[in-house]
């Protein structure tokens, strides 16, 4: 794997600081943002210049109970494919459920939710990995995820769910340092005990970003300043191993270039600092604390490294595995990991050279396939627990209620938030009433296939309320966008009426 080094993630809105920004290595591109017949001028230019640009994917679902969707696998492909990426990312998480599986509404999360830790969510995910693996050009990378709330009956820790998926897939990890955070403070997680039991050596690169906390429940906004103990956490991954790449998340609230910049110092100090108080491997540092070092004496008058815009660190492959202990065998199928007990690890073939698996693992050969029945029990927890989160159906037994809630307020805020930003008429339009018009709206009709779909059922559903004043201007609005006439006095009875049925819940 390419040694990235110090990295910040693009956004439009930061395109041109980006480009100028000191101490940027490489750059992480939300996949489903770009086109692969179009890219952005500014990745143009980036990569022109040398800087490694690796897609980073919110929309496969990889932990849900479908199959991935083979559309989406090669539109992925297509985009690290035109990015001439080194490997892409995604998430270990749902962000749908329903459907035929489960003879449930279709829904839509329009967010990152978390997978249940247990053997049934691990082969499903696991299968699921493996598809995506034979579909990409290059390796595939794994996000650990943020949560709000924990699923109840989990058989395993993070750290162990983690350690088994490399197992079993060869898979890599993408260590989010601030979703650990997120994790200790909202489900009492311990960040240390987590990163003793990842497979460190599967590490191909790590996430920091801000948060905030609102009503005791930390959330992982990508909107607020980089606080201490994330930092800490990643000085202890730092001090455990050298980590091919770190990169800084930011995704709303816009701070100056100079408040970036000095993120990513802060960044660079932390992980340069930590490599220091690491013992020594034999042979030549590997990593950003490598590049980190070398910066860090450039900048105190030693041997000189220009980091910047434009500036590579060398590749590479990465760190092997540490030698460790052979683990006390137990059966790999085991209905649940007791406390502090040992993670399966089997001996595996050496993996060919290229193939972006982790040293001493591989995927596992001729692995039988998941059963309906299993997807099915994975499907219907997924199903009920998005129905209550996104339609107002009651929350499923053993969850924490409070913690629901908060999670279904943020997720609604979060379309709220998505459809002005697409669509930045319709606050306009609606002035201060635009908010809690949405939220009253999305309280009753679950996420349609895309925010775009969204905007236009949210406007559809205020021009069937007659009294609305600003009813011409939202008529103008929904037409030039639908590509169709306002529905009707006829359309108006026979929409509301599929929706007191059911509701329309797919575009």
């Amino acid at each position: 794997m390419t040694e990235l080094g110090i990295g910040i993630g693009w956004r439009p809105e930061i395109a041109d600081a980006v480009e100028e920004l000191p101490g940027v290595d490489w750059v992480e591109v939300v996949a489903e943002n770009v086109c692969a017949g179009h890219l952005p001028e500014s990745l143009a230019r980036l990569r022109a210049r040398g800087v490694t640009v690796v897609p980073h994917g919110v929309s496969l679902g990889l932990g849900g109970a479908d199959r991935p969707d083979p559309e989406r696998l090669a539109a992925l492909a297509a985009k690290a494919e035109a990015l001439g990426a080194p490997l892409v990312t995604e998430h270990i998480a749902f962000v749908r459920a329903g459907g035929p599986l489960t003879a449930t509404p279709r829904l839509e999360a329009g967010h990152l939710l978390p997978v249940p830790r247990t053997r049934d969510a691990l082969d499903v995910l696991c299968e699921n990995v493996r598809i995506a693996q034979e579909s990409l050009p290059v390796p595939l990378a794994l996000e650990n995820i943020a949560a709000l709330f924990s699923w109840p009956g989990e058989e395993m820790t993070e750290g162990r769910f983690l350690a088994e998926l490399v197992e079993r897939t060869g898979v890599r990890l993408l260590v989010d340092v601030a979703n650990l955070h997120t994790n200790h403070r909202n489900r009492g997680e311990d960040p240390a005990r987590a990163l003793a039991e990842l497979p460190v050596e599967a590490i191909a690169y790590v996430h920091v970003a801000g948060g905030v906390e609102r009503d005791g429940v930390w959330h992982d906004t990508h909107a607020h300043p980089v606080p201490e103990p994330v930092l800490d956490i990643l000085a202890d991954l730092a001090g455990r191993v050298a980590p091919p790449g770190v990169l800084l998340e930011r995704d709303d609230r816009f701070p100056a270039a100079t408040e970036l910049a000095s993120e990513l110092a802060a960044i660079r100090t932390t992980v340069t600092t930590a490599a220091r108080r690491r013992p020594a491997a034999p042979g030549a540092r590997h990593g950003v604390a490598a590049a980190a070092l070398r910066a860090g004496r450039a900048l105190t008058g030693g041997d000189p490294l220009h980091i910047g815009a434009g500036a590579r660190v060398s590749g590479g492959l990465m760190p092997p595995a540490r030698p460790a202990a052979a683990p006390e065998p137990r059966p790999l199928r085991a209905a649940a990991v007791p406390p502090g007990g040992p993670v399966a690890v089997l001996p595996r073939p050496a993996p060919e050279a290229g193939s972006g698996a982790v040293a001493g693992t591989a995927p596992e050969p001729g692995a039988e396939a998941v059963g309906d029945a299993v997807r099915q029990r994975v499907g219907v927890g997924q199903a009920a627990l998005l129905s209550a989160l996104v339609a107002g159906t009651p929350v499923p037994e053993g969850f924490d209620v409070r913690r629901i809630r908060v999670q279904g307020r943020a997720l609604a805020a979060k379309r709220a938030s998505v459809v002005a930003r697409i669509a930045p008429e319709l606050p306009e339009i609606l002035g201060e009433e635009f908010r809690p018009a949405f939220l009253a709206y999305a309280r009753s009709r679950p996420m349609p296939g895309s925010y775009r779909r969204d905007a236009l059922d949210f406007v559809e559903g205020l021009l069937l309320d007659g009294r609305r004043p600003e009813r011409r201007e939202l008529t103008r609005w929904w037409q030039e966008r639908s590509d169709s006439r306002p529905p009707g006095l006829a359309g108006r009875v026979a929409r509301a009426a599929r929706h007191v049925l059911g509701g329309r819940w797919t575009a």
